[in-house]
């Protein structure tokens, strides 16, 4: 207690507003590309923020050019050895104590791990997690990944079993997950889908196929588990049929991650001409408008956003019947839903996709509706803000 108020001695003559608010996020590109929206808006209702993450792409003077005091985080994102686990609840303890803040929100898994055990320990007041999927060890069947499976659940539930906290889930599914494993009650979750598109910035535009070749468009990371190989071989299967379109794939490998693709293996795509690799691309906008269907094979995703911002822009698009995927795509409404895995039934949809340019425009328009209507960052902040009131009191 001497310490809090001691640290906070410098504070004194600046008025505490409504509080303060610190996001703890694996990189700093994360809460670029999720959290900026919700940040501005905390900081419009008179909260302070700042925002703790390690710095992977040299974003934390953009962060900081945003008005947010950023403080980076020596925590490694994919390294899950004890040793590093350990060293990362004391850098998040070290922190929350130094800082005080009034709210606490983590979101990824190695913050939300380590950060609700450091949290505890530093008797933070009020702490937000946030569940954005379950990621890769939460889909292999191998055994190495029941393991990671199996560890990770007891992580989990070390971590926030008895903790106050509250837990945003962004489908039900993991939320049921999350439940069924007596990891979190249901009490303390809350569902929120997805972080929220801007759909000032994500418009229609004109069908990208009366420029020259329709382009299918697939943004990610690039990781097998999203469906790069699924997608691939369904162009293959399409050329074949002596369909003419162009297979794009935007995003980068993430090396750190043992599901991702290799570089040489996008390099030998383009070299067989299957499919282009436009690596890491920051005007998403402007790519999406290139697009004349967007696709996501993916295994399992929490709700991702690219299929929001696809469908912001009008676009159709194709997607896997998996956990967040059919929380934005409404099967022969605004895009198709196909199998994880099925290469062919990928195929099939985009082939009914680029042979019927009314489809197209009929689900692009719908799509739009439903994003506007349920994922916008309107909705999506409106949403989140209702849940910090929780914690802190009326906004």
């Amino acid at each position: 207690m001497g310490d809090r108020a001691h640290l906070g001695e410098p504070r004194q003559t600046q008025p505490r507003a409504k509080g303060r608010v610190l996001f703890v996020t694996n990189v700093e590109w994360y809460f670029l590309r999720h959290y900026l929206s919700l940040a501005r808006a905390l900081r419009e209702r008179g909260l302070e923020v700042t925002v703790a993450a390690a710095v992977e792409r040299g974003q934390g003077a953009a962060v900081s050019g945003e008005g947010f005091r950023f403080v980076p985080l020596r925590m490694k994102r994919r390294s899950y050895s004890l040793p590093d686990l350990l060293r990362a609840i004391a850098e998040l303890h070290r922190l929350y104590r130094k800082e005080t803040p009034d709210l606490i929100h983590q979101v990824t898994i190695k913050p939300v791990i380590c950060g609700s055990i450091a949290s505890r320990l530093a008797r933070a007041p009020a702490v937000l997690n946030t569940i954005p999927g379950l990621g890769y060890m939460f889909i292999g069947q191998d055994g190495k990944s029941r393991l990671r499976r199996r560890a990770a659940i007891l992580a989990y539930r070390a971590a926030l079993a008895g903790s106050g906290s509250l837990v945003i889930f962004q489908n039900p599914e993991d939320r049921s997950i999350f439940v069924q494993h007596r990891i979190v009650p249901p009490s303390r979750c809350r569902l929120i889908r997805g972080v929220g598109v801007d759909v000032n910035e994500f418009k229609p535009s004109a069908d990208a196929a009366t420029g020259g070749l329709p382009i299918v468009m697939m943004a990610s990371r690039l990781l097998w588990s999203k469906g790069a190989g699924e997608l691939v071989q369904a162009t293959r299967l399409l050329k074949a049929r002596g369909l003419r379109f162009r297979t794009v794939l935007v995003g980068e490998p993430d090396e750190s991650n043992p599901d991702s693709l290799a570089e040489s293996t996008l390099r030998e795509w383009e070299k067989e001409g299957i499919a282009e690799w436009w690596g890491h691309r920051d005007d998403m906008p402007a790519v999406m408008r290139e697009a004349s269907v967007v696709v996501l094979p993916s295994y399992r995703e929490g709700l991702p956003r690219v299929l929001a911002e696809a469908a912001a822009a009008g676009k159709p698009v194709v997607a896997t019947d998996v956990p967040g995927c059919r929380e934005v795509v409404r099967h022969g409404e605004n895009g198709l839903l196909v199998p994880p895995r099925d290469p062919q039934a990928t195929a099939d949809a985009v082939a009914r996709l680029l042979g019927d340019a009314a489809l197209r425009e009929e689900m692009g328009r719908r799509g739009r509706e439903i994003v506007v209507r349920e994922f916008s960052d309107e909705v999506v902040v409106r949403q989140t803000l209702e849940v910090y009131e929780e914690l802190l009191g009326k906004l």
